[in-house]
């Protein structure tokens, strides 16, 4: 029986690849960009700005994406060399690249527990200096982005698996004061974002919590929870770094009910770290099946978002496999992760999202501005 039912999804992979193939007259000469304005919908990816002397790594991002994001030059380590200074250069060279080409910026990341400069996890700071410091932080690279940065990514990955609040030096170690109420440093961030820059929209983005589990239930109890007690937060993000041996359907049906139930709080839902990654060969290739079968993958996220009035933004992390973070990180197992191959050449799954993202819907309103 699995080996039919396997059979059977081979040929409908198969079947979807010419499919993708031949049909892309639907696509026309259109870019992602393109097709994205024309959905109401925005399509972004996280860039490096020391890539963006590379004249196809840039062309590429100009012509196919609406938003951008910083894959690290907005991070504390960047940002802040030192205690008593803020390097914002490089990160005004993504501001500028995105205003010189009509797009749209996202703010990663103000608070995180992980890839912390060391002057700040080994300066034995107590939690008054902390809170100082944080809150500084907050404040000054807020408002030296405000009117430029669209959305932050305000905190990231703060949950463990099982839902509750993950160690960190700004929750217990020592964290800010608030160790004992939970999620109170969390909403304490909020607070102190918006009041930095009244008119940025501020999220909470979060790994492993796109399906229905534990860590996705307490994102939405405490979304729940601070919307009723009107805590600025505007919406979520869902990174999605997702395999492609993933069960594609249950993925897509529990996607979509996340959405859902995220969207009945009255906030908005970016895909914010999207990336598909395929086992490698010796050779550094991945088997033509599997890169069929992370089209599908890849089409059932954008269907689902766009399927979702309340998930308004697709990015994935990086756009082309020439620099992906996947290999690194999986020590050259895994790769091949990405819409563009390392020549800058569209792949099946790139065609997967355009083809999504032409398809016929009912109208939808563009309102992820503020």
């Amino acid at each position: 029986m699995a080996y039919e039912t396997g059979m059977r999804l081979s040929k409908c992979i198969k079947r979807r690849a010419l499919v993708l193939l031949v049909s892309c007259s639907v696509c026309g000469a259109q870019s992602l960009r393109q097709a994205a304005d024309h959905a109401g919908v925005l399509i972004g990816t996280a860039v490096r700005p020391s890539q963006l002397s590379e004249a196809n790594y840039a062309s590429t991002v100009a012509r196919e994406y609406n938003m951008i994001e910083a894959e690290d030059v907005m991070k504390w380590w960047v940002l802040r060399p030192d205690e008593a200074s803020f390097d914002f250069r490089q990160g005004d060279e993504l501001v500028r690249f995105a205003q010189s080409h009509g797009m749209k910026v996202r703010g990663h990341c103000l608070v995180w527990g992980r890839y912390n400069p060391d002057w700040l996890t080994q300066g034995h700071f107590t939690t008054e200096q902390l809170s100082r410091l944080l809150h500084e932080h907050i404040t000054n690279v807020m408002k030296h982005y405000s009117g430029q940065v669209f959305a932050w990514d305000v905190v990231n990955e703060a949950l463990d698996e099982n839902g509750n609040v993950r160690d960190s030096i700004w929750y217990n170690q020592p964290g800010i004061g608030m160790s004992s109420k939970e999620t109170a440093y969390i909403e304490q961030v909020f607070r102190w974002a918006h009041e930095a820059d009244a008119h940025a929209l501020l999220f909470y983005n979060e790994a492993e919590g796109e399906g229905m589990n534990r860590k996705s239930d307490a994102v939405y109890a405490m979304v729940k929870d601070f919307r009723q007690r009107h805590v600025p937060i505007d919406g979520v993000g869902l990174q999605m770094h997702v395999p492609v041996e993933m069960d594609i359907e249950r993925m897509a049906a529990q996607l979509q009910a996340n959405l859902t139930r995220l969207a009945s709080l009255g906030i908005q839902v970016h895909i914010t770290e999207l990336d598909v990654s395929a086992p490698l060969n010796a050779k550094g290739n991945s088997r033509s099946e599997d890169l069929m079968r992370q089209a599908e993958v890849y089409r059932s996220v954008v269907r689902a978002c766009l399927d979702s009035l309340g998930c308004t933004a697709i990015q994935t992390w990086g756009f082309t496999d020439k620099y992906s973070w996947i290999g690194s990180h999986s020590h050259g197992a895994r790769g091949n992760a990405l819409p563009f191959d390392r020549a800058y050449m569209p792949k099946a799954s790139y065609r997967a999202i355009l083809q999504e993202l032409s398809a016929d819907r009912p109208s939808r309103q563009l309102h992820a501005s503020p």
